[in-house]
């Protein structure tokens, strides 16, 4: 049971363990990121019921780009297809879909499709969806401080005004509230340059479930430990 009244308001899940999921039951990787950007769809809809406001999705890093290029290929489409697929679903249930990270080297049909998703459902109330696509924690960062030298250089900020608050206003979503809660799946209990920023007291919670057996139940789970923690931000 969770009390639905402190649920957290941002959750971010890093979506790991496709591949071993597919490779345990002797299919081809490609089967488990299939299942796994199935499971996308059923967790956003417990998200939501659930009363969580944002969801950022890792689905995607900057060091992704070494795996084979038959696997990064199937994965791009995937993701192509997703778009296609669910976007307007999404809409209809007022989801707003963001996404962040680099744009290079993703092909300017995925880009066109992500822009389409995020025009279309901006206006929306719901559950906000971010998709961490070609992300990675420390290009965030250093992206960052380029736009914020730019922003010294066009003489609309200066030196003397640079402070934390300041500064995370040059990362990639940061209208948003930093993570509450961040939950990774399959066992493995590390962060992966991800929200490097955002995440320094965030409540950390690490499935051993592979991403495609993690389920609504796991995701209550997961909310139900974060409320047993107490969370002190420094403080007493």
């Amino acid at each position: 049971m969770i009390d639905k009244n402190s649920v957290p308001k941002h959750v971010a899940i890093i979506i790991d363990g496709n591949g071993r999921w597919a490779r345990k039951r002797g299919l081809p990787r490609s089967a488990g990121h299939h299942v796994g950007i199935k499971r996308i769809k059923e967790i956003l809809k417990a998200a939501s019921g659930l009363g969580i406001k944002i969801i950022t999705l890792f689905v995607f890093s900057t060091e992704n780009w070494q795996r084979p290029k038959r696997e990064v290929d199937m994965l791009m489409r995937a993701f192509s297809n997703f778009l296609d697929n669910e976007i307007d679903d999404l809409n209809k249930d007022n989801i707003r879909f963001r996404a962040i990270g680099r744009d290079k080297p993703l092909t300017a049909d995925l880009l066109a499709k992500i822009r389409r998703a995020q025009e279309l459902t901006a206006s929306n109330s719901g559950l906000t969806v971010v998709l961490a696509l070609n992300y990675g924690g420390r290009a965030e960062i250093v992206d960052a401080a380029a736009r914020f030298v730019q922003s010294v250089q066009a003489n609309t900020f200066s030196i003397r005004q640079l402070n934390e608050k300041t500064f995370s206003r040059f990362l990639y979503a940061s209208d948003l509230p930093e993570p509450d809660l961040l939950i990774r799946t399959s066992g493995e209990s590390r962060i992966s340059n991800f929200l490097l920023w955002q995440l320094a007291y965030t409540e950390l919670y690490f499935a051993k479930k592979y991403w495609p057996d993690f389920t609504r139940n796991d995701l209550i789970e997961a909310i139900a430990d974060y409320q047993r923690r107490q969370r002190r931000f420094g403080g007493l």
